[in-house]
């Protein structure tokens, strides 16, 4: 990633503050900009501050504070100054924007008449989350998941922040694409949140293979039905698998003989064992391969790889 690129997330009157900030491209996670408090930003895992003149400082009493107006500019700015086109995402309370990055945004939410969201006003906090794909992430985990050149269904499990949507988005692309291990294949991806392909106007901004299909800001369960009737994919992948009725709609896409890539938040097989909505995956046979990860020192790590029954696979 480019220093310019994260440059490009702000008006160009503002940019010379940012200017130290994207230096640290290739390291920074988030920029948190909150109205009338410090300006932080993670890099590394490591939170610092960002005074007036730009430096980057460890203590918050250093730090410049962002004013509403501020705030305002930037989101016009990320919006294109037309926040109308994006208000369905923000009602959601993110945005993706140029880059695959997402914006997490908070305020004042307004309320219909039956208590559900219909749009935000005042938004004073801005969460900016930096997208950093990482090709190759799957490498190591590519010979477990095809047999005799055939693609197998794989759930990845990993606590929140264990990578797995960044393993996730490396197997498809290496699925799309085709790899040593069997030939490239058409791959349909359910998106929700954006998470996956980063598409801004439609457009995936991150390299999720040549034969791959994106619905995005579509709830799964609705998307995975979708997605097999309108673009016959070979394999079909979601993020963050979640209840009863995720697990149903892949146990009916199996049927439908597609091959499923998947992710679960959890910490360890004995605390998914004990999700109803895991019970049910397992019971159905849907996976041949449950793959536990975690993340050390900004590395997606794979801690043990398991077959359809649930049991340690042996090396290969």
């Amino acid at each position: 990633m480019r220093a310019e690129e994260i440059l490009g997330l702000f008006p160009e009157e503002s940019r010379d503050r940012w200017r130290e900030v994207a230096k640290q491209a290739k390291r920074l996670q988030e920029i948190r900009l909150r109205a009338c408090l410090p300006i932080s930003i993670l890099a590394d895992n490591r939170e610092s501050f960002v005074d007036r003149q730009g430096r980057i400082v460890d203590m918050p009493e250093a730090a410049a504070k962002s004013a509403p107006e501020e705030l305002e500019s930037i989101l016009g700015h990320l919006c294109r100054y037309s926040i109308y086109a994006f208000a369905d995402e923000i009602r959601q309370g993110f945005l993706t924007v140029q880059g695959g990055h997402r914006v997490g945004v908070a305020g004042q939410v307004i309320l219909d008449g039956e208590g559900r969201i219909k749009n935000m006003k005042y938004i004073r906090y801005l969460n900016i989350r930096i997208a950093h794909q990482i090709r190759g992430a799957a490498d190591a985990l590519m010979p477990w998941l095809f047999e005799d050149g055939r693609v197998m269904s794989a759930l990845l499990i990993s606590p929140p922040g264990g990578g797995k949507t960044t393993m996730l988005r490396d197997i498809i692309r290496q699925v799309s694409d085709g790899t040593v291990y069997g030939r490239g294949v058409n791959v349909s991806v359910v998106d929700e949140r954006s998470e996956i392909a980063g598409s801004y106007l439609g457009v995936a901004q991150n390299d999720v293979g040549i034969r791959t299909d994106v619905l995005d800001g579509c709830p799964k369960v609705e998307g995975m039905m979708r997605l097999i009737r309108s673009m016959a994919p070979q394999v079909l992948a979601v993020d963050e698998v979640g209840s009863l009725a995720d697990a149903q709609a892949l146990q009916m896409a199996g049927g439908c003989g597609c091959k499923l890539l998947a992710t679960i938040h959890g910490g360890s097989m004995e605390e998914v064992r004990q999700k109803n909505y895991m019970s049910y995956i397992m019971e159905q046979g849907l996976f041949e391969r449950y793959v536990m990860m975690d993340r050390r020192q900004g590395a997606c790590r794979i801690v043990e790889i398991y077959d359809k029954e649930g049991k340690p696979c042996t090396r290969r």
